[in-house]
């Protein structure tokens, strides 16, 4: 268990917090408190990540677990998010839409010995959906056109993401005997 791996743990464990913390207002601090948990998980993406390539620490846990860190934290909050009334159903059926048709999509590539990596497409995508993310858990009045702003871009680059990686990784799909 290297500190990547240690990092994705920790992400995975902070969403139970995040969530209570969202959802079962007790203070007026909660909101804030769980949009700190997220920024914390948020930032340990980038991190464990980056410190795995930079001293060759990737590992097959690594590969697994931190795509599905990812998308239980990113999802966890979107379906908060629907039941505070702060994004609507169907933006979250979409993005939720994507990662399985795409982690499908990788399932099959690996079964085929072809490892698909992450687009800037799929990068930007990300960076989209937190800071959006970040702007509905904060919700700030004064900032609500560029909270639904951010969030429509999260929503058009998750789309864009989606055909950019099925129409570059086509042959992937394709029966070889």
């Amino acid at each position: 268990m290297n500190l990547p791996n240690k990092l994705t743990m920790f992400r995975v464990i902070l969403i139970p917090f995040f969530i209570v913390f969202l959802l079962v207002p007790v203070t007026a601090w909660d909101k804030w408190i769980a949009l700190a948990i997220f920024i914390v998980a948020s930032l340990t993406d980038l991190l464990d990540g980056k410190i795995a390539r930079k001293y060759n620490l990737v590992t097959n846990f690594g590969k697994f677990m931190d795509p599905l860190a990812d998308k239980l934290l990113v999802c966890s909050a979107l379906i908060c998010l629907i039941e505070l009334d702060r994004i609507p159903s169907w933006m979250v059926i979409v993005i939720i839409a994507r990662e399985f048709i795409i982690s499908g999509f990788r399932l099959v590539a690996s079964d085929n010995g072809v490892v698909i990596a992450a687009s800037y497409f799929g990068k930007f995508k990300t960076t989209f959906q937190m800071v959006a993310v970040c702007l509905m858990i904060a919700d700030i009045p004064s900032l609500f056109i560029l909270t639904q702003i951010t969030l429509w871009i999260a929503v058009i680059l998750t789309v864009v993401s989606l055909v950019d990686y099925l129409v570059k990784n086509r042959d992937v799909m394709k029966e070889t005997k």
